[in-house]
């Protein structure tokens, strides 16, 4: 069993992202993944700082980034890459969901979305920015051989204290 810290759509909240990142290490994230529109240097550097495995993909917000590419860990999506026994599509913007993964990680819509579709995950994590509501969001998820276990972590930007939503699926059903 593993854990992954799950983040989208920072924009330019280095506070938020702080703070989101240094929260899902404090519940084991044993790695970390964004799905785009970090927007900033200052927030690829906090995925650089967190000591963590980590992994981002470019956003529609992201242009001014391309020129950090060979600095850190940030790709072109749909984004491929494997944990142990897991296969991961990572993107921004939801237009490669074909299930040829069996997790798939998209930002965009800053919208919370998690669904288990014929054995492959599909997981928006919301948005960092607090932009479209007042809310910060993040996914803290636990991937075992038996199942997926969606720890879905969200706040008010001014609140001190995490909230947390469990959704579980158990891997092989099909739904």
């Amino acid at each position: 069993m593993y854990k992954l810290g799950v983040m989208s759509d920072s924009h330019q909240k280095t506070d938020l992202t702080k703070d989101a990142i240094d929260m899902l290490k404090s519940k084991g994230a044993e790695y970390l993944v964004h799905a785009g529109d970090l927007e900033i240097r200052e927030n690829l550097e906090l995925l650089k700082k967190s000591e963590l495995p980590y992994v981002s993909v470019f956003g529609n917000n992201d242009w001014n980034l391309f020129e950090y590419q060979n600095d850190y860990k940030i790709h072109k999506e749909p984004y491929y890459f494997k944990i142990k026994d897991s296969k991961y599509k990572l993107m921004h913007i939801p237009n490669h969901l074909t299930p040829n993964s069996d997790i798939i990680i998209y930002g965009h819509t800053h919208i919370f979305k998690t669904e288990y579709i014929n054995n492959t995950l599909f997981l928006n994590p919301g948005e960092l920015c607090a932009r479209e509501k007042d809310l910060t969001e993040c996914v803290l998820l636990e991937v075992s051989d038996e199942s997926y276990k969606v720890n879905y972590y969200f706040k008010k930007p001014s609140d001190d204290n995490w909230q947390i939503k469990l959704y579980e699926y158990k891997r092989g059903e099909l739904n």
